[in-house]
């Protein structure tokens, strides 16, 4: 049974960072990419970040790119972003997702499972 489970979040100033994480279990991590979405209040879910089975290859929104970075831990099952200079356009659950896929691609309909979420909140 696939389980993915968030931490991280929180309520921070703009121009703070975070760092999210993910703990994944119940697959065999290594074989998979791994993404990150968001949702803000009264929009639809959107893709945050990816990253391939390996490591060796990451996809970015461009809204986050350059402030945002995606690592993961075969050797931990974790997957982890790490958020600077948040925006408060920042502002949504951040979801975990394991990929039907080993490559890093960026669609929702890649992606088999998700967490729970974790909430970022950025004030101004």
């Amino acid at each position: 049974q696939v389980q993915l489970v968030e931490s991280g979040g929180g309520l921070v100033q703009a121009g703070d960072s975070l760092r999210l994480s993910c703990a994944a279990s119940g697959f065999t991590f290594s074989s998979y990419a791994m993404g990150w979405f968001r949702q803000a209040p009264g929009k639809e879910r959107e893709f945050v970040s990816c990253i391939s089975c390996n490591g060796g290859s990451t996809n970015y929104a461009d809204s986050v790119k350059g402030r945002f970075t995606i690592s993961r831990d075969n050797a931990k099952n974790t997957v982890s972003l790490q958020m600077n200079s948040l925006k408060p356009e920042d502002r949504a659950v951040y979801y975990c997702a394991v990929s039907w896929y080993s490559g890093a691609y960026h669609r929702e309909r890649d992606f088999a499972s998700w967490g729970q979420g974790t909430q970022v909140t950025v004030s101004s």
